[in-house]
């Protein structure tokens, strides 16, 4: 039976997040068929199996972090199946199910966890062992087919998030009695599961208030709430007048560590200098609204930003060391004669920058295409490693939350980013007289190690002179 190893599915990634199974224990699964999705300290990525045959063990609960090259799931012969618990008393016991929603479940009923084993130990422990009497193996198998039945691998577990359809399934603890009274299935979504855990709340000993006698958040916060909190647990237990907890804490883990650490590195490695310019954008408002118009744009998403980003693009050609590179270690400046043009998005996971390939090959038309086709599948979460690196340069549009600007931080490998705030209605002077127009600001961070106050007001007064009349465009 070949175990599926965690793979490194970016550029030296060295763990990944087991996010949701696409598959259970008795799938029949076909190479290249998705088993399970992961969170990388870049993105979502859904992985293929190198395998096809049946599915006999999912070595890995969701929610989880592993290493690369840790096995997360075992696939055996197609005609293989996991053993059947209808199996007499005297005979071979079945296969454990592993219950994802709880590491403890998952080592036989010991408390110990497949996870983190090497090979050998994993098989060890799933070696049948001999019942101590037919009552006793009656109601382990008993025990069994009940978590068999509560483990629902699709369902989400991380508890900030939760569907209002999601249905609620037991939770299994190993410790207690098996008995067939119904005292070991307590009904529980699975990130009410997860939850419970966190906080260290025993599910067995809630009354759930919900429908048909469902724990709830609500309960199982309130049995935190009231208990004393174990030194490992993080979460205030001091409740507030909702009866909720007043803090909660999330790991700092997959996109957003990535990206905390990345800006960590940057804002203490590169001198940063911010230059600053408020321009009337009323012409490109204009023009936007009549590429809208245009048969050819109509199945595009067309903005301000499409122009902003061609602007830089052509600014670029003028300023070349805004699209190059700083190689601290081998003490060069690396010009870059293509742009990887970068576009922060925020999503759920945090910040992620997917950049654009060769954008200076592009038309204006091709460059709105692959903006609205990297801005969505960013928000979609299924941005993919390949699609974040390379980057040469990052435009990040503040003005979409209605803010006029910032000093944006760098992203490591490049050498300037620039903010882009909100479009207003403002008074503005023309021809010595005031009119309402159409007004942004831009913001230029730049790495003065080699982009000196020069060139970054040069490129910046270009972008700037595109933005004001699109026209200008012809001069580059």
């Amino acid at each position: 039976m070949p175990d599926y190893k965690l793979p490194d599915v970016g550029e030296g990634l060295t763990e990944a997040e087991i996010v949701t199974w696409k598959v259970k224990v008795g799938d029949v699964i076909a190479i290249n068929d998705i088993v399970v999705e992961i969170e990388t300290a870049k993105s979502l990525v859904e992985l293929p199996s190198p395998y096809a045959g049946t599915v006999t063990a999912l070595l890995v609960n969701e929610g989880e972090t592993v290493d690369v090259g840790t096995p997360i799931i075992t696939v055996g012969d197609a005609e293989s199946a996991p053993a059947s618990s209808a199996a007499p008393a005297s005979s071979v016991e079945p296969v454990e199910t592993i219950d994802l929603s709880n590491p403890a479940a998952s080592g036989g009923g010991e408390g110990e966890s497949l996870v983190g084993r090497n090979k050998a130990e994993r098989e060890a422990m799933r070696r049948p062992r001999k019942a101590t009497s037919p009552a006793a193996a009656a109601a382990q198998r008993t025990t069994h087919e009940q978590v068999a039945a509560s483990f629902v691998p699709g369902d989400p577990v991380r508890p900030e998030v939760v569907e209002a359809d999601e249905p609620a399934v037991p939770a299994y603890t190993p410790e207690a009695p098996a008995a067939s009274n119904g005292d070991v299935r307590v009904l529980a979504k699975p990130p009410v599961r997860k939850l419970a855990k966190d906080l260290g709340v025993d599910l067995t000993s809630l009354v759930g208030s919900g429908e048909g006698g469902v724990v709830t958040r609500d309960d199982v916060e309130s049995a935190q709430g009231s208990s004393v909190e174990p030194v490992e647990t993080r979460t205030s237990t001091s409740a507030i007048a909702g009866g909720g907890a007043r803090e909660r804490r999330e790991p700092i883990k997959g996109v957003r560590k990535m990206m905390g650490q990345a800006m960590v590195d940057s804002a203490f490695t590169a001198p940063h200098v911010t230059e600053w310019v408020t321009l009337d954008v009323t012409r490109t408002m204009e023009f936007v609204e009549r590429l809208k118009t245009r048969r050819e744009f109509r199945e595009v998403k067309v903005s301000p930003l499409l122009v902003l980003a061609r602007a830089c693009i052509l600014a670029m050609r003028r300023t070349p060391e805004i699209n190059s590179w700083w190689d601290q270690a081998a003490q060069e400046v690396v010009f870059k004669s293509y742009v990887n043009l970068g576009i922060a998005a925020a999503t759920a996971r945090g910040l992620v920058v997917p950049n654009v390939k060769d954008a200076q090959d592009l038309s204006l038309l091709e460059l709105a295409g692959a903006l609205n086709a990297l801005t969505a599948t960013a928000r979609d979460g299924k941005t993919q490693p390949a699609d974040m690196s390379g980057g040469t340069f990052t435009i990040t549009n503040v003005g979409v939350f209605g803010i006029d600007s910032g000093t944006p931080i760098i992203n490591p490998g490049e050498s300037a980013i620039l903010a882009f705030g909100a479009v207003r209605k403002q008074p503005w002077v023309v021809d010595d007289e005031i009119v309402v127009r159409q007004v942004t600001t831009l913001a230029l961070s730049f790495d003065h190690r080699h982009v000196d106050g020069e060139k970054g007001s040069r490129f910046l007064a270009d972008v700037a002179a595109v933005m004001e009349d699109p026209a200008a465009a012809l001069l580059f």
